[in-house]
């Protein structure tokens, strides 16, 4: 029987004056694609959502369901929808050109496909810039079983950043001018405070070198001036979670920005993460983590006390923050703290010593192209000489002065090297072949790329069912990139080895080189890319082609 989501209100979703559009339990589901307005609080804009909101319903699966999702558009534009984080079959994945063509204006489209995991999830518009526009939701898969750890109530905490301009216009702005969004740019009073510092020589010599490289030590973030919001609340609007004293609370984090890193932290509640991208973990107390855009983090909190407590989740470049609220009533509020101090990229960052390195020494870089050179541009350059210039010893967070995470009041800041999975999806066993993937791309052009060749020009990477390939990622810019492989599994190389946390987004960040295994176990055509979405749209994207060949026993999960 088909029935329509609606807005329903359930233990464990019951917010303060909000009710979170959640989709009832049922084989069949309908959304629609409907123009919306947004509004943060701070400003109102025309965009696009779900059923008549953004963000759209959340979707409630269980495990070992077989879902259908009829989705209809009431757009004037083709659109599309993205089960981010979902293994499914490749023509149900909703990535126009390569699974499928998109839905049309006023056609429907029905997704078919069954339910095979568990944990948080989203879905989100795979069409131009319509996701940044506010078409996403999320996804919460129930599994058969009993959870390994216990709560009594839990909560979707959807972060984003919306902008008032659209999409489309981010993009033409930051093609027009890199740096057009850079609204925390260095002074004439830092200057001289540098030189009071540093001296004089030193400080000039520095701002030569960011010059000569075409970049700043405050490109942090390609875009500000945004607004984040909770569950589609601004700070001012104080989205609100009800909780009763000794609770346990589950909180799903979901960073469905379109650019913004977020650094999350509950003042006053230490935060149990036990799942990573919809993966159990071994259970990892910490005071703060850092969420790349697409991840997904599930905590358990336990505020003993009759008093509120702030979500305070402040963006990486510390330009703007998202602000909510746990409280035992209705109205509550706790302080909010202040923004941290902005964080600047240093010559650290880079991927190679270029702090009083002689350019004309370089092989292959002269000072003229190396003028040309920004966030990456280092054509010529033998990698495999680099050596100890790309950074090794944890590669999940840059070491540089600007990006290293440290938790306020000197608390345990997450790191990569803390997952573990509590329980490991495959087999472990060693590669079958190693794909290098050089993160490359030129930030006064805004061009993005993969190993320096842009979507539109490069070849597909074909990859064989039944093999294990490694990726090596090499970020040859000074920007970090959250990196979204479709319909199968990223296996994080932590050190861990069979304990290696499985994730769909693996993060990786300035002048560092990550590695993940992929078990190919899906047959047909996938989107690879980075999910900043003006770097995917500029070129950091490809198409992943699986061939052939009959699935390896070595695929069947541990019993």
């Amino acid at each position: 029987m088909c029935k329509f989501l609606r807005t329903k209100l359930l233990p464990g979703l019951m917010l303060a004056g909000f009710a979170l559009p959640v989709a009832v339990q049922a084989e069949t589901y309908n959304l629609t694609v409907d123009p919306v307005t947004i509004d943060t609080g701070e400003f109102s804009r025309s965009g696009i959502g779900y059923n008549g909101a953004s963000p759209g319903p959340v979707l409630r699966f269980k495990e070992g369901e077989d879902v259908t999702i009829n989705v209809t558009n009431n757009l004037d534009t083709t659109t599309s929808v993205h089960w981010h984080g979902l293994i499914l079959p490749y023509k149900m994945d909703g990535v126009p050109t390569i699974s499928y063509d998109g839905i049309a204006p006023g056609e429907t489209f029905t997704y078919k496909f069954p339910i095979v995991q568990t944990g948080t999830y989203w879905f989100h518009s795979h069409s131009g810039f319509q996701e940044p526009d506010g078409a996403y939701g999320a996804i919460v898969i129930e599994p058969k079983g009993r959870e390994p750890f216990r709560y009594d109530r839990e909560y979707v905490v959807q972060l984003t950043d919306a902008h008032p301009h659209s999409g489309g216009r981010i993009m033409r702005n930051l093609k027009t001018m890199a740096d057009y969004y850079n609204r925390k740019q260095q002074t004439v009073g830092e200057f001289f405070s540098d030189v009071k510092k540093d001296g004089f020589d030193a400080t000039v010599t520095e701002r030569m070198n960011w010059g000569e490289m075409r970049m700043m030590p405050t490109d942090v973030e390609d875009l500000q001036g945004f607004t984040p919001l909770i569950n589609g609340k601004g700070p001012s609007q104080n989205w609100t979670g009800l909780f009763e004293p000794g609770e346990r609370v589950r909180l799903r984090f979901i960073n469905s920005s379109a650019m913004t890193y977020f650094d999350v932290r509950i003042p006053g509640l230490q935060m149990t993460v036990v799942q990573s991208d919809g993966n159990n973990v071994r259970p990892v107390k910490v005071d703060e983590f850092r969420i790349a855009v697409a991840e997904t983090y599930d905590v358990i909190v336990r505020p003993k006390e009759d008093k509120a407590f702030t979500i305070f989740a402040e963006s990486m470049g510390r330009t703007a923050y998202a602000r909510g609220t746990l409280a035992p009533r209705e109205g509550m509020t706790a302080a909010v703290p202040e923004l941290r101090e902005r964080p600047l990229l240093s010559m650290s960052d880079m991927p190679m010593n270029h702090a009083g390195m002689d350019h004309a020494s370089m092989a292959g870089m002269s000072d003229s192209n190396m003028k040309g050179m920004d966030h990456s541009n280092m054509k010529g350059m033998d990698h495999s000489k680099m050596g100890a210039m790309m950074k090794q010893a944890d590669p999940f967070y840059a070491k540089g002065s600007g990006l290293l995470p440290k938790a306020a009041n000197g608390g345990k800041f997450l790191s990569y090297a803390d997952l573990k999975a509590q329980k490991p999806l495959y087999k472990h066993r060693p590669a079958t072949r190693e794909v290098e993937i050089r993160i490359t791309g030129n930030m006064e052009r805004y061009i993005w790329s993969l190993n320096d060749v842009k979507y539109g020009d490069a070849e597909p990477i074909r990859l064989k069912l039944g093999e294990r390939v490694r990726f090596k990622f090499v970020n040859e810019t000074m920007m970090t990139h959250p990196m979204h492989l479709h319909g199968m599994w990223s296996i994080l190389d932590n050190g861990s080895k069979k304990w290696n946390p499985i994730k769909h987004v693996v993060s990786v960040s300035p002048g560092t080189t990550v590695y993940m295994e992929t078990e190919v176990d899906a047959p047909g055509q996938w989107a690879f890319h980075c999910h900043l979405s003006y770097h995917a749209a500029a070129g950091m994207f490809r198409k992943v082609i699986v061939e052939g060949g009959e699935k390896s026993a070595a695929l069947k999960s541990v019993q």
